[in-house]
C-alpha cells in the first residue's frame, strides 16, 4: 500500500520553479500555515522554488500569520524572486502583502472570491475560464482596470479579464495559469490520503483546488496538511471530502501551525460539532455600529413580513456580521438564516479577523455552491459594507491610496442580490460618536475628517447604474440617516433624532443628494437600551403553522 504520509521537507523539495501554486485559506481559517512558512523556508535554505504565482480563494493570512509572515521578511529584505506575482481576493488582513503590492515588489491581481472558486471548478472541467456579467462596468471591466491593481500586473497579464459578446449581450472572461501545486487542509488524513475536515470552520474550496491541479493537460502536486492521521479507509465514508487519489502527500502539522480562527486553536461550536444555547450569545454594547446593524434588521424584519417567510440573507464583514448577534438578541433569529462567503449558514458570525467563522452553524457548503446562492440571487437580501460612494449610488468597499484591502466576495454578491443594504459609518477618520440611550438620540461630539460621500470614487466596485437596470432595490444606512437608490441617485429618506440635515449630512458630503419631501426620523428604538422587540412585529409567523404537522 502507498503510504501517502511524508516529511515536509521531502514535499518542498518536489516543487519546481516558476510554478503557480494554489492555496487555500480564508483569513485562517482552513489555511495550511504550516505548509506555506515551510516553503518560504526551504527557499532561503536552498534558493528554490522561487518565481512563483500564488493564488487563493480568499486569503492564507492574518496580521502576523500564514503568509503575512513570508511577506513581512519578502518586504523587509526587497526581495522580489520568490513571488513574482499574487491572485488573492482580499489582501486586508495581509499588511506585509499590501507593503509588497503597493511598492511593486509582487504583481497584484484582483478577482471576487467567487470567481476565483469558480475559476478552479472551469479549470478542473477544462474550460478556459469563468464566464460571467459579474464585473461591468467596474475596476474588473478592461475597458478600465481588468482586475490589474499596481503596474507589474499590469505590465506582466498573467491573470486577465477579456471582455466577450454572447447573444449581443456582454461577458467578463476570467483566465490565468492552470495551477501545478496546490496546497489545502483538512483534519484527518488516511494513510492513503482520505482527507476529512471535521474541525475545521468551512469546507472552501479544498475539494476544487485538488481537481485543478491534477486536470489536464499536466497534472500537478497536490499537499494536504493535517493534525492527525488514521488507518487506511477508516474515516467514515461520507466525512470524507477529498478522497485519496486527488492527493500526493500529506504532512502532519504542529497545533500552533493549525488553528481554526486567528483568536482560537479549537472550538467545537466553530465547527458545528456543538450548537450553543440563544443565552450565550452576550448582547453588544450600545454603540453607532450596533445602531446601523438595528437598522438593517429592521429591513429585514420588513421584508419577513412581506414575504411571509423566513428569508436567506448575506451578511458581510464589518457591521453586517454584527447583524446575527442583534438578531439573536430581538429573538427573531429563526426569521433570518444568515450566510457568510465561507459556507456557514445560521449561527452568530465572527468579526474581524476571525470573519468566515460561525458559533453554532446548522450546515456548511463548499464556497463555490455559497457563491452560486449570491451570484444567482438565490439569497432574498445582502448588507455589505462601504468605505466610498458617489452621487449616482456607485460603491467602494475597499480600494484607497496607500491601501490595498481587495475586493472579497463583495463584486459578486452586489451583482446578484435582489436587495442591497449597504451599511457603514457616514465618516471616517477619528470621530467622538455616542448613542445617548436616555434621550434616544445620536450625538456627534466630533465628527470623521474623512468624507465617504464623494464625487468621485477610487475605484467603481459596485455599479449602481447596473443594479438599478436589474431591477435591485439598493438602501444604504449609516448611524445618522438613510439613503435610497433612485435614477436620481441618492434620496435622504430618514435622518436619526439628534442629527441636523443640512449640518451633519449635507455639509460632510461632496456632493448634495436629493433630500425626499417626507423625511422621516429613524426609529427612536435604534437608539434604547434593551432589546428593540422587533419579535412582536412578527409574532404570526413564529407560532406554529397548521399546514405543516406538528410532532
Amino acid at each position: 500500500m502507498f503510504r501517502k504520509v511524508v516529511s515536509v521537507d521531502y514535499v518542498m523539495d518536489l516543487i519546481p520553479n516558476s510554478s503557480t501554486v494554489v492555496i487555500s485559506g480564508f483569513n485562517l481559517a482552513l489555511t495550511p500555515e504550516y505548509l506555506i512558512i515551510k516553503l518560504y523556508e526551504h527557499y532561503e535554505r536552498f534558493g528554490r522554488p522561487k518565481d512563483l504565482l500564488v493564488i487563493s480563494d480568499a486569503l492564507p493570512a492574518v496580521p502576523n500569520r500564514g503568509l503575512d509572515v513570508v511577506a513581512k521578511k519578502l518586504y523587509e529584505c526587497r526581495d522580489s524572486s520568490f513571488l513574482r506575482g499574487v491572485l488573492i481576493p482580499y489582501p486586508g488582513f495581509s499588511p506585509w502583502l499590501q507593503k509588497l503590492i503597493a511598492e511593486e515588489l509582487v504583481a497584484y491581481y484582483a478577482w471576487p472570491l467567487g470567481i476565483v472558486s469558480w475559476w478552479l471548478r472551469e479549470v478542473a472541467c477544462g474550460r478556459p475560464g469563468v464566464i460571467t456579467r459579474v464585473g461591468l462596468g467596474t475596476f474588473l471591466d478592461p475597458r478600465l482596470r481588468g482586475g490589474c491593481m499596481n503596474e507589474l500586473a499590469r505590465k506582466r497579464r498573467e491573470c486577465t479579464v477579456e471582455l466577450v459578446v454572447i447573444g449581443g449581450s456582454e461577458y467578463l472572461l476570467y483566465r490565468a495559469p492552470k495551477p501545478d501545486v496546490g496546497f489545502i487542509r483538512g483534519t484527518t488524513a488516511d494513510e492513503v490520503g482520505n482527507l476529512s475536515l471535521e474541525w475545521e470552520v468551512a469546507l472552501g474550496t479544498t475539494l476544487n483546488i485538488a481537481q485543478a491541479v491534477k486536470a489536464r493537460p499536466k497534472s500537478g502536486l497536490v499537499v494536504a496538511q493535517v493534525l492527525r492521521i488514521a488507518k487506511p479507509y477508516s474515516i467514515r465514508v461520507r466525512d470524507v471530502h477529498v478522497p485519496g487519489p486527488l492527493i500526493d502527500y500529506v504532512v502532519v502539522a504542529p497545533k500552533e501551525y493549525h488553528w481554526q480562527v486567528s483568536s482560537c486553536e479549537y472550538d467545537p461550536r466553530l465547527s458545528g460539532e456543538l450548537i450553543p444555547p440563544k443565552e450565550s450569545v452576550r448582547p453588544l454594547e450600545l454603540t453607532y455600529e450596533k445602531v446601523i446593524a438595528r437598522r438593517v434588521l429592521i429591513e429585514f424584519i420588513g421584508l419577513v413580513k412581506s414575504l411571509k417567510r423566513p428569508i436567506m440573507v448575506n451578511l458581510g464583514v464589518g457591521i453586517p456580521a454584527m447583524i446575527a448577534s442583534v438578531a439573536t438578541e430581538e429573538g427573531v433569529q429563526e426569521l433570518i438564516h444568515p450566510t457568510i462567503e465561507s459556507g456557514p449558514w445560521g449561527g452568530t458570525m465572527l468579526l474581524h479577523t476571525d470573519f468566515g467563522a460561525s458559533v453554532g452553524p446548522y450546515a456548511v457548503i463548499p464556497l463555490p455552491d455559497q457563491f452560486t446562492n449570491y451570484e444567482g440571487g438565490i439569497i432574498d437580501c445582502a448588507s455589505l459594507g462601504f468605505m466610498q460612494v458617489d452621487k449616482e449610488g456607485n460603491v467602494n468597499p475597499s480600494f484607497i491610496p496607500g491601501v490595498v484591502t481587495g475586493p472579497g466576495g463583495f463584486p459578486v454578491i452586489a451583482y446578484g442580490a435582489p436587495r442591497i443594504y449597504f451599511a457603514g459609518s457616514f465618516t471616517a477618520g477619528r470621530r467622538v460618536i455616542r448613542v445617548d440611550g436616555m434621550s434616544k438620540r445620536l450625538v456627534i461630539e466630533k465628527d470623521g475628517d474623512v468624507v465617504k460621500f464623494v464625487n468621485k470614487l477610487y475605484e467603481v466596485v459596485y455599479n449602481a447604474r447596473l443594479g438599478l437596470m436589474m431591477g435591485q432595490e439598493v438602501k444604504y444606512v449609516t448611524e445618522r440617516c438613510v439613503f435610497r437608490l433612485g435614477s436620481e441617485g441618492l434620496i435622504i429618506e430618514e435622518v436619526a433624532p439628534g442629527v441636523d440635515i443640512d449640518r451633519d449630512i449635507i455639509a460632510k458630503m461632496e456632493f448634495k443628494p436629493v433630500v425626499s419631501s417626507d423625511v422621516k426620523e429613524m426609529d427612536r428604538r435604534l437608539f434604547s437600551e434593551g432589546v428593540m422587540g422587533l419579535i412582536n412585529d412578527v409574532k404570526e409567523l413564529l407560532k406554529p403553522s397548521s399546514s405543516y404537522p406538528s410532532y
